[in-house]
């Protein structure tokens, strides 16, 4: 993207990437660049046509070789570099699986755990320790543990001549679908749950093709069921909401009467005029914590950032 002056917008993504100690402690990984002599969180320019999430977690895998589930979406830095102006969004990143050594790649040449304020001592930039004491708050969840995705679009309901519940996605939604199938495995998806509507179904279906989960009925959340017994719904995410003990998350797929209303009862605040957080057609927001400590992000789109190359 063009800026003022012929200077460009350079984007990139990032993780602040963490584990806990055996004894409880929070750890993060910082990265040497031997090209620029400097430590940093790892992170990386955007392919084009790459979305910022899907951008950060590869990075994160190249440079360090982890494996690694997004969790709550983190700061956005910003600096001048020679191109131009350079924004970094970043995401905290939960290390998983068994831990490997570490070999030195033609970006980074050494990794190290170190607890959150040694590393903070550590980085070269300020602009990183602003991310590590993001990473550090304790009044907030590192990860979601669920998933609320609104349905892709689907046909309009007055040129359906059949049943609505039976209504499917028209070619839009399908592309929105495969966006969020290449997307929300980064989360780490462990249950796949649908209201009982084709469209809802068809949302979910190649994400349940990409990971090999299969789809499971969740009635409560459906629009009218939502209507006639909302307390049953809202019981059905604070259950999906509850700790547990390893990462990954639920993903529930609904529709437009039924998020708002229940991000409404979580707590979820929306800036500006708006009476109810929104909800638009193909949207996640990916929920953590309980009301009161509740982290709530909103993907309005999953497709190529607008920034990318």
């Amino acid at each position: 993207m063009p800026a003022e002056g012929g200077r460009g917008v350079v984007a990139a993504a990032g993780g602040a990437v963490w584990r806990t100690t055996a004894g409880g402690g929070l750890e993060t990984a910082l990265v040497h660049r031997e090209r620029y002599d400097d430590w940093s969180l790892p992170k990386g320019k955007l392919d084009a046509g790459e979305n910022a999430l899907a951008a950060a977690v590869r990075e994160v895998r190249e440079e360090t070789g982890l494996d690694v589930v997004a969790g709550r979406r983190s700061l956005r830095t910003r600096y001048t570099v020679a191109q131009g102006d350079k924004h970094v969004d970043y995401w905290l990143m939960q290390a998983v699986g068994d831990p490997r050594e570490f070999t030195p790649n033609h970006e980074v040449d050494e990794l190290r755990w170190l607890p959150v304020d040694e590393a903070a001592d550590l980085v070269t930039h300020e602009h990183d320790r602003a991310v590590l004491a993001d990473l550090a708050r304790t009044d907030l969840p590192r990860v979601p543990r669920l998933l609320l995705v609104r349905h892709a679009k689907a046909g309009s309901r007055s040129d359906w001549d059949g049943p609505d519940d039976e209504r499917p996605l028209e070619a839009q939604g399908r592309r929105q679908a495969r966006q969020l199938a290449e997307v929300l495995p980064l989360f780490g998806p462990v249950e796949l749950l649908t209201a009982a509507r084709v469209r809802c179904r068809q949302t979910l279906e190649p994400l349940a093709l990409r990971t090999g989960l299969p789809l499971q009925d969740l009635p409560e959340l459906g629009e009218e069921e939502f209507s006639a017994d909302p307390e049953a719904a809202l019981a059905v995410v604070e259950r999906l909401l509850a700790p547990r003990g390893a990462p990954g998350v639920s993903v529930v797929c609904s529709q437009g009467g039924a998020i708002p209303s229940v991000l409404v009862a979580l707590g979820v605040r929306w800036e500006g005029t708006r009476v109810h957080p929104p909800a638009a057609k193909g949207s996640v927001w990916a929920l953590g914590g309980r009301p009161g400590a509740l982290a709530a992000d909103y993907y309005r789109d999953l497709g190529p950032d607008p920034d990318a190359p």
